[in-house]
């Protein structure tokens, strides 16, 4: 099978310059793979123009539902995924990692875009600054999408989770993306990419896939581009070390070589939960995906007085593993990907060995159940063993990117930190220990060089997802070995793809850009309450103003009975007067808060559905009785949730009879829609 590209709308066959891509269970050709003849100018260009265009007038909540219309499309079809990344080696227990941990990734972003992006197509990025003492002049930063590509180089390992969780935040932002997979595992990806086409749910241009080498596609790179690259060290350089990269300040994310660790505590002692879940989940780090995950453990310390226990605890363990056909319910780890990438784990064995001992296994020597040992990638687990970490050097230094690990042993908390530090960052890191103090020393101590710490103990260890589960909503890179692993995750990964820009000017000006009003900007005045306007009809900086009321001893007594809460500021003239912070006996804000509201709110049913919080309450300054109070209601922003309703953001400040801001705070209601009006009655007709 000749695996095409897709570009500029359409699927394109090269004509000749052909690799074949072996079945890592059996060794026969699956696929064959050239790029040559492809128009790499074009596919950039058509990104830019026809995706770019086509994404960025989006708002980030219509990307988002696609992207969940994609997802559930892969999900129904992932069973035919599941058939392809056989011939990589991977099991059913790897199909949840890659597989369905991708797809899961795309309904992440989807969720977490709804929720956390407005329905836009710039995002905010920090609160209104003012730049001036009387507030005329003021600045925001917001986000906005590059006009550019994407370009996803991925590693063998993920085929699927490796193109989607890079696809997501980059779709999420508005850019669109070239798509250019490991070859050894290219068929694997060719066959979503090519259920994603078929899907037609995604706007034209805004993906295209590349079979074969990336070939002059640098050149056509420029500053509004961003290559994310996932692989080794050298190729790495390789490329961020083009000409171009440097001369047009592309940007370049890289998610390289990272030797993981795994720290168990002075206190998780052979028998305790912790010594348990220490050494499951080493095992299981070894084995998924035959050890070729950028998160696995390579890494793995141990106090010396539980080394020898662990180092067997272990070696039963792996010993239970069965390795073969990974199409076999009773198989736990299948091949590595191909038998270039299970000679390399070999030589990097025979580089560690020089310094290490062998606890279990045999790199060259392997048991393999129902697939094909001589032609097949397969290899044993091997666990290595290293009593002096602290003299050695290339187990700080080389990976083995396969199903292989060193067990380590430290003598105190520092050494254990120092240890890992030697690595020189890593994407993630396990601390095993149920003692505060010493997983508070260790987290402390190797934060800086690692973009994620599992603490695991037997508290968490029901709901913990593992040393090395990609979760969308975390930072997934870290330092990274070689100058820094900058893969991110989240609303970080989407802003990634985003230029951030500080807009200045009046608050005026700023809110009818933004859509979010600010104090100091102008005020809409409407017709009739704002609580009587539908979702819809609302306006940004739609203000009202109430009418005012004197607080008195008697309300603040009747407070105090009613409440059960008689604080002395409220109930002893003389204790009050002591305090630096009041003139006397002084109005709850509580009561504030329950004045403010009776003055403001309309009571009959209408479009508002709930009060559901405050955001960012402030109490500026005492209300003694006697003191008048009034409010003023603005809306502030406005989010849509569903057909039926929105989320409406409102700014209220309480004054005083004298104009003095005494408390303000953000109003958050759920506000029915036209339909949600409809469907509810809630309105006269």
């Amino acid at each position: 099978m000749k695996l095409q590209s897709y570009a500029a709308g359409r699927w394109y066959e090269a004509p000749s310059g052909f690799v074949e891509v072996k079945s890592a269970v059996d060794g026969r050709t699956i696929a064959e793979v050239s790029s040559a003849g492809l128009d790499f100018g074009a596919m950039a260009r058509y990104a830019r123009e026809t995706g770019g265009s086509a994404l960025r007038a989006l708002t980030f909540h219509r990307r988002a539902t696609l992207l969940k219309d994609l997802a559930t499309y892969l999900n129904e079809r992932k069973e035919i995924f599941y058939e392809r990344s056989y011939d990589t080696g991977a099991t059913k227990r790897d199909h949840a990692f890659d597989i369905d941990g991708g797809i899961a990734t795309l309904f992440a972003y989807s969720s977490m875009a709804r929720r956390a992006l407005p329905d836009e197509c710039f995002a905010l990025d920090g609160d209104i600054e003012a730049l001036g003492k009387k507030g005329t002049f003021v600045a925001r930063h917001i986000m906005t999408s590059l006009h550019g590509v994407a370009v996803f180089i991925n590693a063998y390992n993920f085929p699927c989770w490796g193109m989607l969780e890079k696809l997501a935040p980059a779709f999420v932002a508005g850019v669109p993306c070239i798509v250019k997979p490991a070859t050894a595992s290219a068929y694997v990806t060719h066959a979503i990419f090519k259920a994603i086409v078929e899907s037609q749910i995604l706007p034209e241009g805004s993906a295209q896939l590349i079979a074969g080498g990336t070939g002059d596609l640098f050149d056509h790179l420029g500053s509004q581009d961003v290559v994310s690259f996932t692989g080794s060290l050298s190729t790495s350089l390789r490329l961020r070390n083009h000409p171009v990269v440097a001369e047009k300040a592309v940007r370049f994310v890289a998610e390289r070589d990272s030797l993981n660790a795994a720290i168990l505590g002075p206190d998780a002692a052979p028998g305790t939960p912790e010594f348990d879940l220490f050494v499951r989940e080493l095992v299981r780090e070894m084995t998924t995906k035959a050890g070729q995950k950028c998160t696995a453990i390579r890494r793995a310390l141990v106090p010396r007085a539980f080394y020898g226990a662990a180092a067997a605890a272990i070696a039963e363990k792996l010993r239970a593993v069965t390795i073969g056909d990974p199409r076999l319910e009773n198989v736990r780890m299948g091949a590595l990907v191909g038998l270039a990438e299970r000679e390399a784990v070999r030589a990097n064995v025979d580089l560690l060995e020089m310094e290490t001992k062998v606890l279990f296994g045999d790199a060259r020597r392997v048991e393999v159940v129902g697939a094909d040992a001589e032609h097949g990638a397969f290899m044993s687990p091997v666990l290595l063993g290293c009593e002096l970490p602290l003299e050695a050097t290339k187990v700080h230094e080389v990976e083995a990117f396969g199903p292989v690990a060193t067990l380590m042993a430290y003598d105190t908390l520092a050494d254990a930190v120092e240890i890992v530090r030697r690595g020189g960052g890593s994407l993630a890191a396990s601390i095993f220990t149920y003692d505060a103090q010493a997983a508070n020393a260790l987290i402390l101590g190797i934060g800086s060089y690692h973009g994620r710490i599992i603490s695991i103990d037997r508290d968490d260890a029901g709901e913990q997802t593992g040393h090395g589960s990609p979760l969308p909503s975390l930072v997934h890179g870290g330092p990274g070995r070689a100058g820094g692993s900058e893969e991110l995750g989240g609303i970080r990964g989407v802003f990634h793809y985003m230029q951030r820009t500080a807009i200045q000017g009046s608050p005026t000006r700023l809110a009818s850009l933004l859509r979010a009003w600010s104090r100091g900007a102008a005020e809409v005045a409407k017709d009739g309450h704002p609580f009587r306007h539908r979702y819809e009809e609302l306006e940004v900086g739609e203000t009202i103003h109430t009418a005012a009321r004197t607080i008195t001893l008697d309300d603040i007594e009747h407070f105090a009975r009613f409440t059960g809460d008689r604080f002395y500021a409220h109930m002893d003239e003389e204790a009050a007067k002591a305090n630096p912070f009041f003139p006397g006996r002084v109005a709850h804000g509580y009561l504030l808060l329950s004045f403010a509201a009776g003055l403001f709110v309309e009571p009959a049913p209408g479009p508002v559905l709930a009060n559901y919080g405050l955001d960012n309450l402030r109490f500026f300054k005492p209300v003694s009785p006697g003191d008048a109070i009034d409010v003023r209601l603005t809306v502030k922003q406005k989010s849509p949730r569903k057909p039926e309703y929105g989320e409406v953001r409102w700014d209220v400040e309480i004054t005083n009879q004298n104009g003095e801001t005494v408390a303000s705070y953000e109003l958050l209601t759920m506000n029915a829609t036209e339909l949600g009006v409809s469907q509810a009655a809630l309105l006269p007709a």
